[in-house]
């Protein structure tokens, strides 16, 4: 299997489920797990993109950390995919617009939670391996991105 067809795999599935986990590192080495809701944008191929407050504790763990992971799954768990990479706040408002209009109607528990809408920051996850598997289809196949 290619790169390209993982990625494409990957980015239909991201956009099937909606939403995946995310992982960071605390300060203590431990590993935080947190559901997101991600979106690929076409212009940006290679890195992942979700908001989250600048409030949120996520933030000071990227700081300390850059190292992230997420996971997807379908709903019948025949496809789930990791990626991995670094993950950085991007504070760009042109970017956070494109993030926003693209997955704004799917950010109602966030906007629950995020509190002051100005403190919005886009998280850019850049992409550095992927992981897919398929148990009842072609199997498992990881790989490194090279960029």
């Amino acid at each position: 299997m290619k790169n390209d067809s993982v990625m494409t795999r990957v980015k239909d599935l991201v956009g099937d489920a909606g939403v995946g986990v995310f992982t960071t590192i605390n300060e203590m080495g431990k590993p935080c797990s947190r559901w997101m809701t991600p979106i690929f944008l076409p212009r940006l191929p290679g890195a992942l993109y979700a908001v989250t407050s600048q409030d949120f504790q996520k933030i000071g763990q990227l700081a300390s950390n850059p190292n992230v992971s997420w996971i997807f799954q379908s709903k019948t768990l025949d496809r789930i995919a990791t990626v991995t990479g670094t993950a950085s706040i991007v504070r760009d408002p042109g970017l956070a617009a494109e993030v926003l209009e693209a997955i704004g109607p799917r950010l109602e528990v966030f906007w629950r939670f995020a509190g002051d809408p100005k403190k919005l920051v886009v998280m850019e996850t850049v992409i550095e391996s992927v992981s897919w598997f398929s148990p009842f289809g072609e199997g498992k196949f990881e790989e490194t991105t090279h960029e």
